[in-house]
């Protein structure tokens, strides 16, 4: 099994140049499926998960050619409308291709989807939005099978504005007849850019990153090329370890408006934080000061995926910091493993206090799931001593050259083999 071996002490400094969004990509990647041509997109991230869409998307019938960022797909010769239970099991994104084989064949058929240990994350929203658009639904054991002799348009109102169930819809939807109206949307920037994708191919779709999208079917789409947007969540990692190793550092190729809650955060435990253009700075300050309220929202409000890393900086901040996860009931897992390298920590169901310590050790822990496992890096990197990480294949589903990354900006830190 491989594990990241990582000496503390060292300052996160230097800088970096973000890479594309995993969660752009992998709905995207999925979305290529309702061209029925070949697409062309760039910057894409050299992760696991994203070789695991390509994978399947290889597996029902589509071509897939990668030459480092740039990956191209033609779905002309798409053949099937199944995905293994092995490939569902790899990812939760896997459900993302349920819109776009229903929009493409007609018919789709998986199991329950995998992914990281973060709570139930249930896909009832996504079934509800496909059986408002026409299809009918059969579910036997964790066999999901969906048919449709003909998608049609429909006013579909989510009860909660999820990324995934909004993404699915907006796919299905973009190939079926007449006009579909998405209501309590999610307003993520991944939605917007697959929004962007789809129109660039033919599609008719409106609103995005806002709480009503609205979609006029066109059974007629082509190919195109498209470039992801860049990653925030990956950003926000990387802008975390330098604030909480007392680092300087310069993030390239970012977009800062799709960062507004994280730099408000940084600048509230003291950091100094500058944007220029699609360059962030950041440096940190002596001493970080705890924040009084940290609470997760769907965006424009604070991201579930980087409560973990600002939980971990927030252990040796000066002060209590209160934090609340409202979004994952299961975030707070990695805190057990916090508390072994010394932290200060109380959960209680989906709250977490947090009282500043003057040090955390070393000691080796074991990453669960993919944002948690980033956060226990970090927590290695703020350490005294040597801390060991098992799991890192969770980390690595969702940052390309992690290690690596971290060792150019001045970590102390190799993956081996034990």
């Amino acid at each position: 099994m491989e594990s990241y071996h990582i000496r503390g002490g060292n300052k996160i400094s230097g800088e970096y140049s973000v890479k594309g969004a995993k969660n752009a990509a992998l709905p995207i990647l999925a979305a290529t499926i309702l061209c029925g041509a070949e697409c062309q997109l760039s910057n894409i991230p050299q992760i696991t998960d994203v070789n695991s869409m390509k994978k399947i998307l290889n597996e029902l019938g589509c071509k897939t050619d990668t030459s480092e960022e740039t990956v191209i797909v033609d779905s002309s010769e798409l053949v099937a409308d199944t995905i293994s239970l092995k490939r569902m099991r790899e990812m939760r994104s896997s459900v993302f291709l349920l819109g776009a084989l229903l929009g493409r064949c007609g018919s789709a058929v998986i199991s329950q989807p995998g992914g990281c240990n973060i709570g139930s994350r249930p896909i009832d929203l996504h079934l509800h939005a496909l059986r408002m658009l026409g299809t009918e639904i059969t579910e036997k054991d964790d066999v999901i099978i969906c048919k449709a002799s003909k998608l049609r348009g429909a006013v579909i109102e989510f009860s909660f504005p999820s990324v995934g169930a909004t993404e699915n819809a907006i796919m299905a939807a973009a190939t079926a007849e007449g006009h579909t109206i998405l209501k309590n949307c999610a307003m993520e920037p991944e939605i917007c850019d697959l929004q962007n994708f789809l129109n660039s191919c033919g599609a008719d779709i409106h609103g995005s990153g806002t709480k009503t999208i609205h979609i006029n079917g066109n059974s007629a789409l082509h190919g195109g090329n498209h470039r992801i947007i860049p990653d925030r969540i990956e950003c926000g990692t990387y802008l975390v370890a330098a604030a909480a190793t007392g680092g300087e550092i310069v993030v390239k190729n970012a977009e800062s408006l799709h960062l507004k809650s994280i730099l408000e955060k940084l600048i509230e435990t003291g950091c100094t934080v500058g944007v220029k253009r699609d360059r962030i700075y950041l440096k940190a300050c002596e001493k970080l000061t705890a924040l009084d309220k940290l609470i997760t929202g769907p965006y424009p409000e604070f991201p579930t995926d980087l409560q973990s890393p600002f939980l971990t900086m927030l252990t040796l901040a000066e002060g209590k910091s209160y934090v609340e996860e409202t979004i994952f009931e299961n975030r707070f897992a990695f805190a057990n493993e916090l508390k072994r390298m010394g932290a200060d920590l109380l959960v209680e169901d989906n709250h977490a206090f947090v009282t500043g310590v003057k040090e955390l050790q070393g000691c080796r822990v074991a990453a669960t799931d993919l944002r948690g496992g980033a956060s226990l890096a970090i927590a290695g990197l703020m350490a005294q001593g040597e801390t060991f990480i098992e799991g890192i294949e969770h980390i690595e589903r969702g940052y390309a050259d992690f290690s690596q990354t971290l060792r150019s900006l001045g970590a102390d830190i190799r993956k081996t083999n034990d």
